[in-house]
């Protein structure tokens, strides 16, 4: 099966693959053959069909939210989350430094300002104190990303956001059934978006879902998804989009929610094993592994880890060596500040320029192994000895 790659540019191609481990794969481990051979059966194949509602009733029920709108990505879903709180020009919407570029564009699509914070050095997430120094009058609402799997400390985000009278939405794309302090990511904010890529913890191939418990933000989300036709139909009276997610694909998503708790347990376990194999690496400091706050329940969507200096090797030149071995890696995220499309020079986009220190180390030395559910115990152990194999 084809190995997941979001960023084909970014892939190192290895120059001998000696049993190549690929850094993700989606698993199809329930029903998804049966429910999607019942759509082609039944003829249900588009954006109608009895899978669609199911699938937004379980997958909201598992995040403690009343309502679930299905849509065709997470980019579509963190999109429809804007615009449903009404978010757009004369708007700044706070976001993290250290994510993945569709957090600023989503919020250009808006015609709104993306504001970035930088992020805290041991959770990789959204500093809540940051937030709080880029407040001016026009921050309309905050966006943030539980980072890899680990929960954003939303009690202090929402205390803040309280404070100041701005709307959170919670971008959990990577962070499928995550914890802050007992409570599901997702449902915490006013409203949550999710992903289900090909890598992620649970995928409708493309796909994504917005989740809330306001009636409002639900009914706006899923007028906007469906170039908000009305009963007059032909007839519009704002402008919407095409993010109608198919029922095939609510099919797939579906049959992973009958399972996503055992996935989920996989992925913690995923991390514990590859913690204790690189145990001796980071106690004498040359790597740094993930960890899991005490108020936290971190699903470790991918097992990131910190290159120190004490490796003796860069990230860049450990990913080429791994490569080399046959290991896939992904580098982390490209800190928006440094983003060449942000940087001042196109007459659309804001400049996003700034001194971002902990978002720019992340992107600089972070690298995730791999982490795919059909990973094995044994086939970690493979790639942590390739990994010290690439030490000086």
């Amino acid at each position: 099966m084809e190995s997941m790659n979001p960023t084909p540019v970014e892939t190192i191609r290895p120059a001998q693959t000696p049993s190549f481990i690929p850094v993700c794969e989606p698993v199809l481990d329930g029903r998804e053959r049966e429910y999607v051979l019942d759509c082609l059966d039944t003829n249900w194949v588009s954006s109608l069909g009895q899978y669609i509602t199911r699938f937004e009733e379980t997958f909201s029920a598992f995040c403690d939210a009343r309502h679930g709108v299905a849509c065709s990505s997470g980019t579509a879903a963190l999109h429809l989350a804007l615009e449903a709180l009404d978010v757009g020009p004369g708007d700044e919407v706070i976001i993290p430094a250290f994510t993945l570029i569709v957090s600023a564009n989503t919020v250009c699509m808006t015609g709104a300002t993306p504001v970035l914070a930088d992020v805290d050095p041991l959770t990789w997430c959204i500093d809540p104190a940051a937030i709080e120094r880029k407040i001016t009058p026009r921050t309309r609402a905050i966006v943030v990303v539980h980072m890899y799997g680990h929960p954003v400390d939303m009690n202090a985000v929402m205390r803040i956001a309280r404070k100041h009278d701005l709307r959170v939405i919670e971008d959990g794309a990577q962070a499928h059934g995550a914890l802050c302090r007992g409570r599901k990511v997702g449902s915490i904010g006013d409203v949550g978006a999710f992903s289900f890529y090909g890598n992620k913890i649970i995928t409708t191939g493309e796909g994504g879902i917005v989740v809330t418990d306001d009636d409002r933000i639900a009914e706006r989300a899923r007028l906007l998804r469906n170039q908000a036709f009305t009963s007059e139909r032909f007839v519009h009276h704002a402008v919407g989009y095409n993010y109608r997610m198919t029922n095939v694909q609510a099919a797939i998503g579906l049959a992973q929610c009958e399972r996503l708790e055992a996935k989920i347990a996989r992925k913690i376990d995923i991390a514990r094993i590859y913690s204790e194999l690189l145990s001796d690496e980071a106690a004498a400091g040359r790597l740094t592994l993930p960890r899991q706050e005490p108020w936290a329940r971190n699903v470790y969507w991918m097992y990131g880890l910190l290159v120190g200096e004490a490796f003796g090797r860069s990230r860049d030149e450990l990913r080429t060596m791994l490569a080399d071995r046959g290991v896939d890696t992904r580098s982390f995220f490209h800190p928006l500040n440094r983003q060449p499309v942000y940087q001042g020079d196109h007459p659309r986009w804001p400049d996003l320029r700034g001194t971002y220190p902990v978002s720019e180390d992340l992107g600089e030395r972070g690298l995730y192994l791999p982490s795919g559910l059909s990973i094995t115990p044994d086939v970690q152990r493979e790639v942590v000895a390739r990994l010290l194999d690439c030490r000086p």
